[in-house]
């Protein structure tokens, strides 16, 4: 009764229709796509703002040249069959649209699962040095001791060296004639070894090279999380009588698992991509003996004849998407173990 009461007493004031709307419009709805994005562009409009600019560079810098490669290797693009001008006259282009033909010849071409199958050891190879050298050396510097600052300068220098002279040196120093290294061991009575002319040992300087600019990156991260990691663990670990490897497998690698999924993720991202180690310390030889997926896709562009751009982007599109199924296999096992990323 008493309800009732208050609904007409509710209807006397307002007329027929009811002080408060019965729900939300239908623009403004919690639940409305377009609402929810004006309300975020009003409110956060500052970020938006700040982060406009990157969009637009990275859209441009990256996103159209995606595209591009993605078109052309559904082409039969090449050097002779695009546009082009010679003087003054200008020559349309004259390739065509082939469907997925590349990808079938790529796919289906030996020396592509070859290429894949060095890239894939030479990956693993250089991302397990790194990590195990970086790791070792972050445990060593996060300790007190004297001089630690100048070791610290000493072991980033490499990093901080643009990476083709470091790479240039390092071609110096393999010499095979007059390289540092080969002097080094004709002085102990020792032949000279062909560090860059025989496919084993060019294979193991590559690896080299790549392990010396990668280890900076990877010793900074570690010692970043190391650092991280509260010193009262150790210390009741000690106290419990838990040894130095107890401590660092049960304190140190646990504390480190956030730091080292990243720093193993963009590694191995970066490694797969490593093309100035290869091209400027090898340019892939001897022969082809260290030829990577991204060094292929090179010669495809810019070295074979006629230069191939249709089979080019064939190869890039081919080395985004196994990055791409990495990453997502990758962060799914990370999600299994519990890391969130």
């Amino acid at each position: 009764m008493a309800a009732d009461t208050s609904r007409s007493v509710a209807k006397a004031a307002g007329g027929e229709k009811d002080l408060a709307p019965r729900g939300p419009s239908r623009a403004t709805a919690p639940g409305s796509p377009r609402g929810g994005f004006a309300r975020a562009l009003a409110t956060h409009w500052y970020a938006w703002a700040m982060v406009a600019p990157v969009v637009l560079v990275l859209g441009v810098i990256v996103g159209w040249p995606l595209v591009r490669g993605v078109y052309l290797s559904l082409t039969d693009a090449n050097e002779r069959n695009v546009a082009r001008t010679i003087g003054v006259r200008h020559i349309e282009a004259t390739y065509e649209f082939v469907g997925l033909d590349n990808y079938a010849a790529v796919l289906g071409d030996p020396l592509f699962w070859q290429r894949l199958v060095w890239t894939v050891v030479w990956t693993v190879a250089c991302v397990s040095i790194t990590f195990a050298l970086g790791l070792g050396l972050a445990t060593m510097l996060n300790r007190r001791f004297r001089g630690r600052t100048a070791y610290r300068m000493a072991l980033i220098l490499p990093w901080a060296v643009p990476g083709f002279v470091s790479v240039f040196a390092w071609r110096f120093l393999f010499n095979r004639d007059n390289g540092i290294l080969n002097k080094i061991l004709d002085g102990g009575g020792i032949a000279a070894v062909p560090w860059l002319d025989d496919p084993t040992w060019a294979k193991l300087a590559v690896v080299a090279v790549n392990v010396w600019l990668g280890i900076p990156f990877m010793m900074v991260a570690l010692l970043g999380g190391l650092q991280s990691i509260p010193g009262e663990l150790y210390e009741a670990a000690e106290m419990d009588g838990a040894g130095p490897w107890q401590r660092f497998r049960h304190i140190t690698l646990p504390g480190l698992r956030a730091v080292s999924m990243t720093v193993i993720l963009l590694s191995t991202i970066w490694t797969f991509n490593m093309f100035p180690v290869i091209f400027l310390l090898t340019r892939g030889g001897p022969g082809d003996s260290t030829e990577i997926l991204v060094t292929q896709a090179f010669r495809e562009a810019f070295i074979a004849s006629p230069r191939d751009f249709a089979g080019s982007a064939t190869w890039g599109v081919l080395i985004l998407a196994l990055l791409m199924i990495f990453a997502l296999v990758y962060r799914r096992s990370l999600r299994k173990q519990g890391e969130v990323w």
